[in-house]
């Protein structure tokens, strides 16, 4: 089964052919990061008319490279919730012209749910159950895979997202947006415990999470320093900042896998690229004997092909949309 995928939920454009959920015919990506950056993050009106004009050469493009033919299209699988939702709304209308024209099923897809999926291209030999640490700019959350169409949240966190926080401090400390990768790359060679950040707790959820308060303690930090006239080692608070992170994300995410016992973890979305957590959760999985799989860099941030995948296994599902399908910005991935 050949799927077209299409992905706009926030400030990159995805066009991908996947097929059989699980072999990608072709992936491109269509990035505006150049342009946010100047903003020190994404305008969601810059966004939502930059994927207008890319968005349909970017599809053609996509079906080319992947060597079939529009006839040779089996169904469209698009995000149509949770992100943007201007952005959103663009590749959802584009999916449902191509659908409609094609005259081949439209099928929604949950863009957290699609995060997850990109593991099962980088590992052909995952299936679930398992659980899975999902981590990005939009959401942080711990969900339970029961198989590919259904999942439940086991944690998540109250305010800010794992990735925005990154993003936020990156841009207070001028080292540029997005703030993932500099941030990591700052952080290679610094002192981890040069600065005490602090570790939230979320009384009576142990698996939730809250990263507000170190977006602040780094935040005050930054500007206490800058009223002094004092300079900041900044390797040292990179580093000191990943640690507070990781140290949030990783024991929760070994305690929801040792009450689920399925003896698989996972890890998605763009935070899944960060070294610190990786070697965190590697180092901590091989202690549990709990197989961890962690997708391909190329694969955690936003991309089609990992729409595709998991749109393959919700067409198989049932799971269809109409001409009336809409865009959400926010929805639990229990519902899909």
């Amino acid at each position: 089964m050949n799927i077209l995928a299409i992905e706009s939920s926030c400030d990159e454009t995805a066009a991908a052919v996947v097929q059989d959920g699980r072999t990608v015919r072709s992936n491109l990506i269509a990035s505006q990061a150049d342009m946010h950056a100047t903003y020190g993050g994404v305008v969601p009106e810059i966004a939502s008319r930059k994927h207008v004009e890319v968005i349909a050469g970017l599809a053609q493009r996509a079906v080319e490279e992947s060597g079939l033919t529009l006839q040779e299209l089996d169904a469209v699988a698009v995000t149509y919730a949770p992100g943007l939702i201007g952005a959103v709304l663009v590749g959802v209308n584009f999916a449902k012209s191509a659908a409609y024209a094609l005259k081949k099923p439209l099928i929604p897809v949950h863009h957290v749910r699609g995060h997850i999926a990109a593991n099962y291209l980088t590992h052909p030999d995952l299936e679930p159950p398992f659980v899975c640490l999902c981590v990005s700019g939009g959401n942080t959350m711990i969900v339970d895979v029961q198989d590919y169409t259904h999942m439940t949240i086991l944690g998540a966190t109250r305010d800010d997202a794992a990735g925005e926080c990154f993003d936020k401090v990156a841009r207070v400390l001028g080292i540029g947006y997005p703030g993932g990768g500099p941030m990591d790359a700052l952080a290679q060679g610094g002192d981890d415990k040069r600065y005490d950040l602090p570790r939230a707790h979320v009384h009576d959820a142990p698996l939730d999470m809250s990263f507000s308060g170190l977006k602040t303690a780094v935040l005050n930090l930054a500007h206490n320093a800058q009223q002094k006239g004092e300079a900041l080692d900044l390797p040292g608070l990179a580093a000191s900042f990943a640690a507070a992170v990781s140290d949030t994300l990783v024991p929760r995410t070994m305690e929801a896998a040792r009450q689920m016992g399925y003896g698989k973890i996972a890890v998605a979305g763009g935070v899944a690229a960060n070294s610190r957590l990786r070697a965190d959760l590697e180092r901590a999985c091989r202690a549990s004997g709990d197989k961890l799989y962690l997708p391909a860099l190329a694969l955690c941030g936003d991309n089609a092909a990992m729409i595709g995948c998991q749109g393959y296994y919700e067409y198989q599902a049932g799971k269809r949309g109409g001409l009336d399908l809409n865009a959400y910005a926010t929805r639990d991935i229990s519902k899909g």
